[in-house]
């Protein structure tokens, strides 16, 4: 599904960026992405969805290449950053109807999307009001349903459970493991460890912008450790910005 093959993104007049990076997504996966703050996430997120260049490598989805088609690609995944950002002076309905309009959706299958969703988030009827009027929690919500309404094969999150209170992170991990079960999949970063111990299939931890492990959940917490204290061996002195 995410194919991510010796990626090298650096910065000029910095040491920060991703080196050599390789991560296998496949259909089916909920696979999280974790490391200390400044460790390479974000930025290999915004590689993978087209957002930052890169020196060397290659990513594809669903067989794609990201740079030789980036249209292609963006029409098989959907993007949340971690502070998304949504149009204030347009209504909720307003913008999950632009990016249906985007994404070619239907009038029938947005309209039972927008229910299925703005019902189980409970912001239906929020959404005749202005985005400028969104609390932070449901600006996410909002963002959340704008991304599963054309039905992605995969979702690509940053840190996707920031703002949300626990009904709905409940509702959407829910979600999550409904769109895999179908074949689709979810590459996400987070620092809520316990949440990906107890929901990804896969997990990779990074470091000063390096994999430092990657695999299935159940290969890499074994003989009663948890994720989090295996993320703080190998995290070393970054484990403050846990």
């Amino acid at each position: 599904m995410l194919s991510i093959n010796n990626l090298t993104k650096t910065y000029r007049g910095s040491s920060k960026g991703v080196h050599e990076v390789s991560l296998e997504i496949e259909s089916g996966d909920i696979y999280g992405f974790i490391g200390p703050n400044g460790a390479g996430k974000t930025t290999t997120i915004k590689c993978v969805v087209g957002i930052l260049s890169f020196q060397e490598g290659s990513i594809t989805i669903d067989g794609v290449s990201i740079i030789d088609n980036p249209i292609e690609c963006k029409k098989k995944f959907a993007y949340i950053p971690d502070n998304p950002d949504i149009y204030d002076y347009l209504t909720g309905i307003q913008y999950l109807n632009f990016i249906a309009d985007v994404f070619e959706v239907s009038a029938q299958d947005r309209e039972e999307k927008i229910k299925k969703y703005a019902r189980a988030f409970e912001i239906e009827e929020s959404l005749g009001d202005l985005v400028s009027s969104y609390s932070h929690g449901m600006k996410q919500k909002l963002a959340i349903i704008s991304a599963m309404i054309h039905e992605p094969k995969l979702l690509i999150l940053d840190e996707p459970f920031v703002g949300l209170d626990p009904q709905a992170s409940v509702v959407f991990k829910d979600f999550m493991r409904e769109m895999c079960s179908k074949g689709g999949a979810v590459f996400f970063s987070t620092h809520v460890l316990d949440v990906a111990e107890r929901l990804c299939t896969r997990v990779a931890i990074i470091k000063d912008g390096r994999i430092i492990t990657s695999g299935k959940m159940e290969d890499i917490v074994t003989n009663g450790n948890t994720l989090e204290s295996i993320f703080l061996e190998v995290a070393g002195d970054d484990k403050a910005n846990i």
